[in-house]
């Protein structure tokens, strides 16, 4: 039984998300291929309740739901457990007509979201109805986790949202996220087909795979548009005419939700708690996210079924 040292929290986990980070850290270690503790729970993500607290933290959360981001980052005990020790601001409020189930799901996919459509030049610094009104969002990948995220928040925040995705099944998944259109990245049509809904530009790509549609971002972007960049491809290297992207005043953000100062953190867990209260991140086969549930004694085979590519967010499910 973990116990909760100053200004942090014990959380009785619920239900614990599974990210790519979690298989990746198993197989490849945290760090020149070792792992940075000698033994470790994986997993960032999850919800549950408070019920205990270190010095420093209100007692008045003590049987608080929360929603818990980043819990393994940098430290050894993440939520693939039945309890889980994390700062008190990593343990977020979860609205009342949440889930744990919904709440599990939001964690470093949500915070990435979150950032990417933060990037666009000359954008808000917020996200909320109506901040990103007038501008057209182009989300690459729109059926994975990340991506799903950000079509719901960027709907939420008044976005026309463009998806691309790999076939029919994809494409109906983004469309009940809150895409208002869908482009299949692999015809040969796609750039002529966003241009189409686009005529002007798009203002902001949320980009899964940057090297591999670096040639799609230079089309189909308005001039002062912006890429944000969350995915990473392996040891590719990403090369560009700069003429053109000098020409058009493009701007290419990189975004890694761990390694974001802790304000732009604290600021992301605001606004996701925000949208969710008003129904804006529902998860499940009706708002284009499928669950698959696995039990805490089988959460190298949720793993690996991130691994595998399995369609939509993976989940052990605790108690």
């Amino acid at each position: 039984m973990p116990e909760p040292g100053p200004g942090e929290v014990r959380v009785r986990v619920a239900v614990s998300g599974v990210n790519h980070s979690d298989w990746k850290g198993r197989q490849f270690g945290h760090r020149n291929g070792t792992l940075m503790f000698p033994e470790v729970i994986p997993h960032n993500d999850g919800s549950g309740v408070i019920d205990a607290v270190g010095a420093g933290v209100d007692r008045e959360r003590i049987g608080q739901r929360v929603w818990v981001w980043e819990a393994a980052y940098k430290r050894p005990h993440g939520t693939a457990a039945e309890y889980a020790v994390v700062p008190s601001r990593q343990a977020v409020p979860l609205p009342a007509q949440v889930s744990f189930e919904t709440g599990a799901c939001f964690g470093l996919p949500a915070v990435a979201a979150q950032r990417c459509l933060l990037a666009g030049q000359k954008g808000p610094d917020r996200l909320g109805p109506g901040a990103l009104s007038g501008r057209t969002v182009l989300v690459a990948g729109g059926a994975g986790a990340v991506g799903h995220t950000a079509i719901q928040l960027g709907a939420w925040s008044g976005a026309t949202v463009i998806a691309t995705v790999s076939g029919p099944k994809k494409a109906e998944m983004a469309r009940r996220a809150g895409a208002a259109h869908t482009v299949e990245y692999r015809s040969q049509t796609a750039q002529s087909d966003i241009r189409a809904l686009a005529p002007q530009g798009v203002d902001l790509i949320v980009e899964v795979a940057a090297t591999e549609n670096i040639a799609t971002h230079l089309e189909v972007l308005a001039p002062n548009g912006t890429v944000a960049a969350y995915g990473t491809e392996g040891d590719s290297v990403l090369a560009f005419p700069t003429k053109k992207a000098i020409g058009r005043n493009l701007r290419f953000q990189f975004v890694l939700a761990m390694t974001l100062s802790a304000a732009d953190k604290d600021l992301a867990s605001a606004d996701i708690t925000r949208a969710a209260a008003d129904g804006a991140l529902a998860v499940g086969e009706e708002a284009g996210l499928p669950i698959h549930r696995f039990p805490l004694q089988r959460t190298g085979e949720a793993q690996d079924a991130v691994q595998a590519g399995v369609l939509g967010k993976v989940v052990v499910e605790i108690g």
